[in-house]
C-alpha cells in the first residue's frame, strides 16, 4: 500500500463525497482543510447512554475505544451475545427499518430493502470461523490465533446504507473490534436508527454500549477525520474507484470493497429460458444497486436472437433501437473534468423501477415490469458504465471467443464479479481464468454469488482491490502465534 500524507487523503476524500453528494470538489469546505487534531481520551468520561450516535469524530472514537477494551474482557462469549443481537433486530425490524431506508434513500425496491436485512441477520458469518490453527512437533507447540486491530473506521454507500453497517459490525464485532462508521448523507437517518437499536440491545444484554458508533451528521470533514484519526487502526470502505484510491492511498491497513462492472455471456450451449430468469433476477434486484449485479451481456450470434425472445418471454420488456438511445440520452451523463471525465449513471434515474426507465424511453410499461433491455453495440456508454438501473444493454458477438474479450474489456480488470451461461466446462473455464474474478457465477443469477440461490455465506463488503473477497471475521483481524517450546507435549520421545 503507498503512503500519503493527511491532507491528500483529506483532498482525495473531499472530492469521493462530494461526488457521491452530487456537488463539486473544489467548494469551501475544500478550501477550509485544517489537519485533524489528535484528542486525547479523558479515562474518567464515559459515553454509556449515547447508543453510538456522535457529533464529533473523535467522541465516536473514544467512545469505540472504551468498548473495545470491554468486548475484550467479555471474550468469545460477548462477542456471540452481541452479534446475536444484531441479528436479532436484522430479523424482526427488517420491515420497519427496510422502509425507513426506501423512504430516505427513494432507491431501489422495497421488498429487497426488507430482505437484505432478514438475510444477513441470518447468514453473515459469525465467531465460528474464527478457528486457531496449531502446530505441534518435537520442538514443542505453536498456536495461531486471530486477534482484533481495534477500533475500525468504516465509510458505507447509500446503495445499501444500513445492511453494509449490519453485516459489517457482525464480522467486525466477531472478530473482537469495534468500529466507527461516517454514513453515505442520504442513508444516515436509517443508518443511525439501525445503530441505536443494535447499541441498545447489545447494551441491555451484556452491558457495554457503543460497539457501532456513526456520525450523525456525516460531512466531508467527518469522512476525512475519520481516515486520518490516529485511534482507527483499519479502514474498512465500500464505494467506487475514486473512494478505493482514497482508502488504498492511506498509511494505514485498509480493507477496500472497490467498483464493479460485472459483464455476463451466453454461449451457444446455454439453458436460454435458465439464463433469461437469472439475469433478469440477478439485474433486477433492487433496481440493480448491488455492486456484483450484471450490468451487461454479450450474447453468441447464432442464439443472440434466440436469447431476446427467451428475455421476453421471461417478462423483460425489450426496448427498441430508437428507445434505447432515448434513454441512453438521459440516463448516462458525462462527469469530471480533463483527464477525470467519464460517463456515469444520472442520479435522477439511478436505483429507479424499471417502469420509469421505459417510460423514459418512449415505451409502455407494465405494473409488474422489474426490467427493460435492448441490443446495444460496443460504443452505447451502458456497456462500460456500472449504470445500478434496471437496463440492460444485450451485444451480438460472433462466437464466445470475442464475447469473453469484450466482458474482460467492460470488466476494466476491476476482477470484481463475472458471470456466464454455458454447458461448455472449456468456456467456462477460458473465462474464468482471463477475467480472474472474485466471484464467477456459471449458469445462475449473480446474487448466487453470496449465497442467494447458491451456497457460501453472504457479506456486503466484497474486497477486490485488497484481495480479501467476500468479507468474514478472519477479514478483520490479525494473525498472532503463540509458541511453547518443548514442554507440556504428550507425544513425542521421553528426555
Amino acid at each position: 500500500m503507498s503512503s500519503a500524507t493527511v491532507p491528500d487523503i483529506q483532498e482525495i476524500v473531499r472530492q469521493v463525497i462530494a461526488e457521491l453528494r452530487g456537488g463539486p470538489a473544489s467548494d469551501s469546505r475544500v478550501a477550509n482543510v485544517r489537519p485533524v487534531a489528535k484528542i486525547t481520551a479523558n479515562p474518567a468520561r464515559s459515553f454509556v447512554g449515547n447508543y453510538g450516535i456522535f457529533d464529533s469524530v473523535d467522541d465516536a472514537v473514544c467512545a469505540s475505544q472504551e468498548a473495545f477494551e470491554q468486548l475484550e474482557r467479555l471474550g468469545i462469549d460477548g462477542r456471540r451475545k452481541a452479534i446475536a443481537q444484531i441479528r436479532r433486530i436484522s430479523i424482526d425490524d427488517a420491515v420497519e427499518l427496510g422502509q425507513m431506508e426506501f423512504a430516505e434513500t427513494k432507491i431501489g425496491r422495497l421488498e429487497h430493502k426488507i430482505e437484505k436485512l432478514k438475510v444477513l441477520g441470518e447468514r453473515s458469518p459469525g465467531v465460528e470461523f474464527l478457528t486457531s490453527e496449531v502446530f505441534s512437533g518435537d520442538h514443542g507447540l505453536a498456536i495461531i490465533e486471530h486477534a482484533p486491530f481495534g477500533v475500525i473506521g468504516a465509510i458505507t454507500p447509500v446503495t445499501h446504507s444500513l445492511p453494509t453497517i449490519t453485516g459489517n459490525a457482525v464480522s467486525m464485532i466477531a472478530g473482537g473490534n469495534t468500529v466507527v462508521v461516517n454514513p453515505h448523507p442520504s442513508g444516515k437517518k436509517v443508518a443511525a436508527e439501525g445503530v441505536r437499536r443494535f447499541n441498545q440491545a447489545i447494551h441491555r444484554d451484556i452491558g457495554i454500549d457503543n460497539l457501532i458508533s456513526l456520525i450523525a451528521e456525516p460531512t466531508l470533514d467527518t469522512a476525512a477525520a475519520l481516515f486520518n484519526h490516529h485511534g482507527v487502526k483499519l479502514i474498512c470502505v465500500t464505494g467506487g474507484p475514486a473512494v478505493a484510491k482514497a482508502a488504498l492511498q492511506s498509511s494505514k491497513r485498509a480493507i477496500v470493497a472497490g467498483p464493479g462492472n460485472p459483464p455476463v455471456v451466453v454461449d451457444e450451449t446455454a439453458d436460454l429460458d435458465n439464463a433469461a430468469r437469472s439475469i433478469i433476477y440477478g439485474a433486477a434486484y433492487d433496481n440493480n444497486l448491488l455492486c456484483i449485479a450484471e450490468k451487461q451481456v454479450f450474447v453468441v450470434a447464432s442464439v443472440f436472437d434466440a436469447m431476446m425472445a427467451a428475455m421476453v418471454r421471461a417478462g423483460a420488456l425489450r426496448l427498441t433501437a430508437q428507445q434505447v438511445d432515448t434513454l441512453t440520452d438521459r440516463a448516462i451523463v458525462m462527469v469530471g473534468e480533463g483527464s477525470h471525465r467519464h460517463f456515469a449513471p444520472c442520479k435522477d434515474l439511478l436505483g429507479q423501477d424499471a417502469a420509469l426507465l421505459a417510460k423514459v424511453a418512449g415505451a409502455l410499461p407494465r405494473d409488474d415490469l422489474k426490467l427493460v433491455f435492448g441490443e446495444t453495440d460496443l460504443s452505447n456508454p451502458f456497456v462500460p458504465t456500472e449504470q445500478m438501473m434496471p437496463f440492460l444493454p444485450f451485444v451480438r458477438c460472433k462466437d464466445v471467443d470475442e464475447a469473453i474479450t469484450r466482458a474482460h474489456e467492460s470488466e476494466h480488470g476491476f476482477r470484481h464479479t463475472a458471470i456466464i451461461h454455458s454447458n461448455n466446462v472449456r468456456n467456462m473455464t477460458k473465462m474464468g481464468r482471463l477475467l480472474d474474478t472474485t466471484l464467477f457465477i456459471k449458469n445462475g443469477a449473480s446474487v448466487a454469488g453470496l449465497g442467494l440461490g447458491g451456497e457460501g455465506y453472504l457479506s456486503f463488503s466484497i474486497a477486490t482491490p485488497t484481495g480479501e473477497g467476500v468479507t468474514t471475521p478472519l477479514t478483520f483481524t490479525r494473525q498472532r502465534r503463540c509458541t511453547l517450546v518443548d514442554d507440556l507435549r504428550i507425544l513425542g520421545s521421553p528426555d
